[in-house]
C-alpha cells in the first residue's frame, strides 16, 4: 500500500495551506483587493476555489465506509496495482493516460479505510480555508 493515503496527503495540503492563509490574510488582503480593481477575474478565482472546496466537503461528508466488508483487502489489493502500473507503462508508453486513469482510482480506493480517521479533520480544515477565500474577497 502507498506510504501515505490520498486523504492524509490531502489533509497534509489542507492544514499547509491554512497555515499559510492564517499567517497571511492581513498582507494578502490588501493586495488582493488592490489586483481586483485591476484584473477583475481575482475574485472570480477566490469563487471557484470556494465552490471546488464546496464539492471537496460534500464528496467527503458522503463517504461513509464503516459499513463495507472486506474493504481492508480491497484496499491492499488496489494498493498492489501502482507496480503493476509502472511496469505497464514501460511496455505500453501510447496507454499512459488510461495507466494514470487507473492509478488514480486505486490511489482513492486504497485510501478509504484510512478517511474514517481524517474525515473530521478534512471538513475543519475545509471550513476554515473557506472562511478565509472568503474573508479576501473584496
Amino acid at each position: 500500500m502507498a506510504d501515505q493515503s490520498l486523504f492524509e496527503e490531502l489533509k497534509e495540503v489542507l492544514s499547509d495551506f491554512k497555515s499559510f492563509l492564517d499567517d497571511n490574510v492581513p498582507t494578502i488582503k490588501p493586495a488582493i483587493q488592490a489586483i481586483a480593481s485591476l484584473v477583475p477575474q481575482v475574485t472570480e478565482l477566490l469563487d471557484e476555489l470556494a465552490g471546488l472546496l464546496d464539492k471537496l466537503k460534500t464528496e467527503i461528508q458522503n463517504l461513509d465506509v464503516g459499513a463495507i466488508p472486506g474493504l481492508g483487502e480491497v484496499a491492499e489489493f488496489t494498493g498492489k496495482i501502482p507496480a503493476l502500473l509502472e511496469a505497464a507503462k514501460k511496455l505500453l508508453p501510447n496507454e499512459s493516460s488510461s495507466i494514470g486513469a487507473i492509478g488514480d482510482i486505486s490511489d482513492v480506493v486504497s485510501g478509504l479505510p484510512s478517511v474514517d480517521a481524517v474525515k473530521q479533520e478534512l471538513l475543519d480544515l475545509i471550513d476554515a480555508v473557506k472562511a478565509h477565500l472568503v474573508s479576501l474577497k473584496p
